[in-house]
């Protein structure tokens, strides 16, 4: 038997998952794409400057919630790190820098303004009762919030609703 030793056969090595890979389908870019942040911490891009101008109130007010400033060596992406301007050396794009908050505070923060919403959709409700005539009596308002999000052929909702 003669062996052949010009065959253009693959090797079952080069025929492997890793080698197979997919082409990912397009999709818009996303231009405020956070990379992960780390472990205990939540990411955010918050407003350093609006028309150029430095906006130190606002800045100002999130380091005071506990938002810090990211070190562009703590990401290791540095595409988004700005050249110029005030905040040069930071991570940031389009006047909003990268900003890093403990997810324990984040999560303080989130529960105190839906606090704020319902103490202030009471005091709606509570005028609204005020007003309202023996004669005809107004009930408390119903309130219905849905989201829906996936394939249109296969809905998946969330469904909230007061009354």
């Amino acid at each position: 038997m003669a062996s052949n030793t010009n065959t253009t056969r693959a090797s079952r090595s080069a025929d492997t998952r890793e080698n197979n890979t997919h082409r990912k389908p397009w999709k818009p870019p996303a231009t405020l794409q956070a990379p992960p942040a780390p472990d205990g911490y939540k990411y955010r891009f918050i407003r350093a400057e609006t028309l150029g101008k430095e906006d130190l109130v606002n800045m100002s007010k999130r380091t005071q919630e506990g938002y810090e400033v990211v070190n562009p060596k703590d990401i290791n992406h540095s595409a988004m790190t700005m050249n110029d301007g005030n905040h040069a050396g930071v991570v940031g794009i389009g006047g909003l820098v990268l900003a890093k908050i403990p997810i324990e505070t984040a999560n303080e923060r989130e529960a105190y303004y839906e606090q704020q919403t319902r103490n202030q959709l009471q005091a709606i409700d509570n005028d609204l009762m005020k007003e309202s005539h023996p004669s005809m009596p107004m009930g408390a308002p119903t309130r219905s919030t849905q989201v829906e999000f996936g394939n249109p052929d296969n809905k998946a909702s969330l469904t909230d609703k007061e009354g």
